[in-house]
């Protein structure tokens, strides 16, 4: 006969008894139960509040088996009710493949299944199983995927913080170096107007100490002759001679030096006595000649000529290598024109556009249309491809340098040239170029090779039918160098 379930719980909590102690009132609580009752200060059954002694109170063995065994008959009752059919109350044997469900034989025999396939409970579970298991790992390897471009939009987060620091510094520092030039020529130019002026000054100066001299000189002729015509006759007559000569020396003197300037003055004298309007004597004469500052010399086409100077202080590069598609072993000199080999890769994230498979870059611009050349310095590289490669040709794969997939290039490597042709074709040279011109005329769909020597060493005729984009390609620790092209100025005169 089994007891009331109401005698199995505990008044505190009101489930059935987990560890039941028994107190000496009989009362039983669970043993956590009574703990946190007597926590609160008061030693006392919660029930009848009989205060009880100090000892641990004693486990109720007989109520914990029978709970226990009350526990575990729910436990299996449970059990075999999911086994059973919530419909007619019949074991579950069967799932239906249709509905993805388990049924009783019932179920299957009733309209709802009747049409539909089955299979054993058994079969069925493994099955599902399985299902679920490749599920598992497909959702794992979605995580693992997700894990790592979780881990590369870090990685390029970092790269992009890098990447605009370094720019940043690359700006700052060509900027000041046109500084500089700047500076310097303002420093000259500013320089020989200082000379210009005080070389004008110092003629000025010498030439009013000059006039001063002479003016002094014949101010004292001047007052000299008022001396003797105020003497009497004879004294006159006496000196008339000495006083004579003394004049017509000044006069010769001062004729010799400035003879157009007494005639512009005498002209000048003679202007003012019949010409009321005229107020002051002209300067045009040799001695003011030229002693203004050449204004003109210092401001003509002052910017365009700083800007030609300047001209001889930078380069320009036709081709500018893409640092974004890189191979990591690749290491780009900060001007992107120059470009080796490393054994030890650099830390960048695997964006799409670079090269993972092989040490490979291409340049910035895009070519579509027209001609375009650029001249390459392979110095003592001795492991290289040049040439151009389609847009699309593929980032994470390793591929044949082939027209027929989107190459057009020379080699050179184990001492040998060869033009990347299907099968590649050696090429016979008298030496190997260390400067090489790459020509390439979009429209007319060619790719020339030409050397220092303006020689024609290998042309590809293709016709392209997408963008192309100049290719490098070197596993030698030598740099290859793209040389700056020559800027010309033309001036349009209408």
């Amino acid at each position: 006969m089994s007891l009331p379930e109401e005698d199995l719980t505990c008044p505190v909590c009101c489930d059935i008894f987990t560890d039941p102690v028994l107190l000496s009132c009989s009362h039983s609580f669970c043993r956590s139960c009574l703990k946190r009752c007597w926590d609160t200060g008061l030693r006392e059954c919660p029930v009848c509040r009989k205060r009880t002694s100090k000892s641990s109170p004693l486990s109720n063995l007989a109520l914990k088996n029978v709970c226990e065994t009350v526990l575990q008959t729910r436990r299996q009752s449970s059990v075999e009710e999911k086994m059973n059919c919530n419909i007619h109350g019949e074991k579950l044997k069967l799932f239906c493949l249709v509905d993805k469900q388990p049924i009783c034989v019932v179920c299957q025999s009733s309209k709802l299944h009747k049409t539909h396939d089955c299979s054993p409970l058994e079969e069925a579970v493994l099955d599902c199983k399985d299902q679920l298991a490749l599920s598992l790992k497909t959702l794992q390897d979605e995580l693992n995927c997700l894990k790592i471009i979780h881990r590369n939009t870090a990685d390029m987060f970092s790269h992009i913080k890098n990447q605009a620091l370094k720019t940043q510094r690359l700006i700052k520092s060509q900027f000041e170096q046109l500084h500089q030039v700047l500076y310097h020529e303002e420093s000259v130019r500013l320089a020989a107007l200082k000379k210009e002026e005080e070389e004008k000054i110092a003629r000025m100066k010498d030439t009013f100490k000059e006039l001063a001299a002479e003016v002094l000189s014949l101010s004292e002729t001047i007052a000299v002759i008022h001396q003797e015509l105020k003497e009497d006759e004879m004294v006159l007559l006496k000196n008339f001679k000495a006083t004579q000569d003394r004049y017509v020396k000044i006069m010769d003197l001062w004729i010799m030096d400035h003879l157009f300037l007494v005639l512009i003055v005498i002209y000048s004298e003679w202007r003012i006595c019949y010409d009321p309007r005229s107020k002051s004597t002209p300067l045009d004469s040799d001695i003011m000649s030229g002693v203004l500052i050449d204004v003109t010399k210092h401001l003509l086409n002052l910017k365009y000529r700083i800007w030609e100077k300047m001209l001889d202080h930078v380069d320009y590069t036709p081709v500018t290598l893409d640092p974004n598609t890189a191979h990591p072993c690749l290491i780009l000199s900060d001007d992107l024109t120059s470009l080796h080999y490393s054994t030890e890769p650099s830390c960048c994230p695997d964006n799409p556009e670079r090269f993972h498979m092989s040490a490979e870059v291409v340049g910035m611009d895009t070519l579509g249309s027209g001609s375009h050349h650029w001249v390459v310095e392979t110095g003592n590289n001795q492991d290289w491809l040049l040439g151009v490669a389609s847009s699309s040709v593929p980032r994470n794969s390793e591929i044949s340098a082939r027209p027929e997939n989107g190459f057009w290039t020379l080699c050179f490597r184990d001492g040998e040239l060869r033009a990347m042709t299907s099968p590649p074709t050696t090429l016979i040279v008298s030496r190997i170029p260390q400067q090489l011109k790459v020509q390439l005329d979009y429209d007319k769909g060619t790719v020339s090779f030409v050397d220092s020597a303006d020689d024609l060493i290998y042309t590809f005729i293709h016709t392209f039918r997408e963008t192309l984009l100049p290719y490098f390609y070197t596993q030698s620790s030598h740099p290859m160098r793209i040389l700056p092209g020559k800027v010309l100025v033309t001036m349009l005169h209408q």
